[in-house]
C-alpha cells in the first residue's frame, strides 16, 4: 500500500516504481511501500536443516531488510536442493525472526490458481476459452464480445473495482483499497457479485480485446464462472483439482476469515492521520474485497509445490500451458509480459525466461512466486512491511537481485 492516503496511483504507475501491475491484488499500490526497518539493526537468517549453504541468497534477503522491510521468508528449489531462510523480525518489538514456512496473504498469486482451474475446465470441454462470458454469467449483462480468454489475459476492458484510470487518463476511485479509508474498512465483507456490479457501473476503459489493463474485476468474474459451471464453491474446486492432488495443506480460500493460521509473521500499515504518521498491525484483514483476484492464503512450500507442478506440466495439457505463457504484447513489461494468469520475463541470455506472478493484499504483505519453464527451479517468498518508510525506487533492483541469485546462479543484472 502507499503510505500516502490521498494520492491515487494506477496499477501501471505503481509498477513503474515497485511491484509490476499484475502483481497487485486489491489496491493500485503495493504493500511494500510501508516496509519497516528491523528495530535493533540485526538480521537473523535461517536455512533448511538439510539445505546447502547459500550465502548469495542470505545476502539477497538481507538486502530487503537493510532497505527497510520488517521481515522476509524465502524458499528456493533447484539442482542443489532446497534452501529455506528468513530475515528480519516476525513482529515489531520482538526478537524472533519470521517463520521460514509461515502463512501469509498471497495477494494476486491468487490469480494463477484461478487461471489454472479455469483452464482445467477448458481442457475438460466445460468452458470455451474463446466463448463469451455472458453465455455462462448472463445475470451481469456483460458485453458479449468479452471472452473467457480476455478475463484471464486482462484484455476485457472492464473497470478495476479497486480504482482505475478512465480512457482519458483521469483517476476514478473504486471501493476503499488504499490509505486510511481502506484501513478503517478492512474488516468489511463483500460478495463477489457486489464487486462485479460496482465495476460494471463504471464505463469500460476500452472495447473488449483492443488493449490491456490489469483489472481485479476479471478474476472475480473468473471465480464466479468456475462456481457457475461446476455448481461448487471455488474453494471446493481448488481442493479437488489442485490442493488435494498436490497435498497443499496450507493453501486456502479464507472467505470472511480475517486471521492467518499460525505460524505467521505480522505485517503493518503505515499511514498519515491528521498530519501524523501512524502504524497499525494489519495481519488481520478481510480479503473478500478482492475475491478471486487476491484473497488466498498459502506458504512458501505450497507455492513452490503448486508452481513447480504447473510449469512441469502436471496440472494442464501442454497446449493450454503454452497458452498460459503466451505474452500479450501490450501488457506492462516491467516484470515480464502477461499471459493467462502469469508473466513471462526474459532475464537475458545467461538466465533465459522465468515465469512468475507476485502479489499483495491492500496492506502489510507481498508474495513472490517464480519458476523456470520446466518447473525445476522455483523461488517463493513473503515480505512483510513494518514501521518505516521505504524508497519504492529500490524495490525493482532488490527483487532482481533475489531472482537472479535464486534462478540465475547469482549472475548480475543489467547495469543501472
Amino acid at each position: 500500500m502507499s503510505n500516502r492516503a490521498r494520492r491515487p496511483r494506477t496499477v501501471r504507475g505503481a509498477a513503474a516504481t515497485a511491484l509490476a501491475a499484475a502483481l497487485l491484488a486489491g489496491a493500485a499500490t503495493p504493500a511494500v511501500a510501508t516496509a519497516g526497518a528491523v528495530a535493533d539493526g540485526r538480521v537473523a537468517v535461517s536455512k533448511a536443516a538439510t539445505g546447502p549453504e547459500r550465502p548469495e541468497l542470505q545476502k539477497a534477503i538481507q538486502a530487503f531488510v537493510d532497505a527497510g522491510f520488517l521481515g522476509v521468508q524465502v524458499r528456493v528449489h533447484d539442482e542443489r536442493g532446497e534452501w529455506a531462510g528468513s530475515a528480519g523480525k516476525r513482529k515489531l518489538g520482538a526478537k524472533a525472526k519470521p517463520p521460514a514456512n509461515g502463512h501469509f496473504w498471497v495477494g494476486s498469486v491468487t490469480k494463477t490458481f484461478h487461471a489454472t482451474v479455469v483452464l482445467q475446465l477448458v481442457a475438460a470441454g466445460e468452458i470455451g476459452l474463446d466463448a463469451p462470458v455472458a453465455g455462462y454469467l448472463p445475470e451481469f449483462g456483460l458485453d458479449r464480445r468479452i471472452t473467457v480468454r480476455m478475463l484471464l489475459q486482462h484484455t476485457s476492458g472492464l473497470f478495476n473495482y479497486t480504482g482505475d484510470l478512465d480512457s482519458k487518463g483521469a483517476w476514478v476511485p473504486g471501493l476503499p483499497a488504499t490509505g486510511k479509508e481502506w484501513l478503517d474498512n478492512r474488516f468489511h465483507s463483500y460478495r463477489p457479485e457486489e464487486l462485479v456490479r460496482f465495476a460494471l457501473s463504471k464505463p469500460a476503459k476500452f472495447a473488449p480485446g483492443k488493449d490491456w489493463s490489469y483489472s481485479n474485476t476479471n478474476y472475480t468474474l473468473a471465480r464466479l464462472l468456475v462456481e457457475k459451471v461446476t455448481g461448487h464453491s471455488f474453494d471446493a474446486e481448488l481442493k479437488r483439482r489442485i490442493a488435494g492432488p498436490l497435498k497443499l495443506r496450507d493453501t486456502m480460500v479464507p472467505g470472511d476469515r480475517t486471521r492467518l493460521p499460525a505460524p505467521y509473521a505480522h505485517g503493518y500499515f503505515r499511514y498519515q492521520d491528521a498530519g501524523q504518521w501512524k502504524v497499525t498491525d494489519v495481519s488481520r484483514q478481510n480479503l473478500s474485497l478482492v475475491a478471486g483476484a487476491g484473497d488466498m492464503i498459502s506458504t512458501t512450500q505450497d507455492l513452490h509445490t503448486f508452481f513447480s507442478a504447473l510449469n512441469g506440466g502436471k496440472l494442464l495439457p501442454g497446449k493450454l500451458l503454452a497458452e498460459m505463457r503466451k505474452p500479450h504484447p501490450k501488457s506492462d513489461p516491467l516484470y515480464g509480459r502477461y499471459g493467462l494468469g502469469m508473466f513471462a520475463q526474459d532475464l537475458g541470455p545467461a538466465c533465459g525466461t522465468v515465469l512468475n506472478h507476485n502479489g499483495n493484499p491492500p496492506g502489510g504483505y507481498a508474495a513472490l512466486m517464480y519458476s523456470t519453464p520446466d518447473g525445476g527451479k522455483t523461488l517463493t517468498a513473503s515480505l512483510t512491511a513494518g514501521d518505516a518508510a521505504f524508497d519504492m525506487t529500490m524495490y525493482p533492483k532488490l527483487l532482481d537481485g533475489l531472482v537472479r541469485a535464486a534462478l540465475c546462479g547469482g549472475q548480475a543484472g543489467p547495469a543501472d
